[in-house]
């Protein structure tokens, strides 16, 4: 019966450390992350589950003639976004990570 008591104790832990988790990922998911490209000629704005939540786009970087650059203006500044996403979801959901085998 000896090793019930540390497995009720390991339970409540994991529990807990699901809670936190839980709680962590909701806070980073209410974070937004902003990227921009050249210069702020567009600028997204997503959350932390990697929805987006805005875009802008400067008048200046519209031209009519050149809609690839555009485009292209738009793909790296969601891409910074998410890049940054990422990282901070490594940083902050990482720590959970660490020392559990498969993770």
């Amino acid at each position: 019966m000896r090793g019930m008591g540390n497995m009720q104790g390991m339970m409540k832990q994991m529990q807990k450390m699901q809670k936190e988790m839980a709680e962590t990922q909701e806070a980073l998911n209410e974070k937004e992350f902003i990227g921009s490209a050249s210069s702020d000629l567009v600028t997204v704005t997503m959350t932390g589950d990697k929805k987006m939540k805005d875009i802008v786009i400067k008048p200046e970087a519209v031209d009519p003639d050149d809609i690839d650059m555009l485009q292209d203006l738009i793909l790296m500044a969601t891409n910074i976004a998410l890049d940054k996403v990422d990282n901070e979801t490594q940083a902050t959901m990482g720590k959970f990570t660490k020392g559990i085998p498969g993770f």
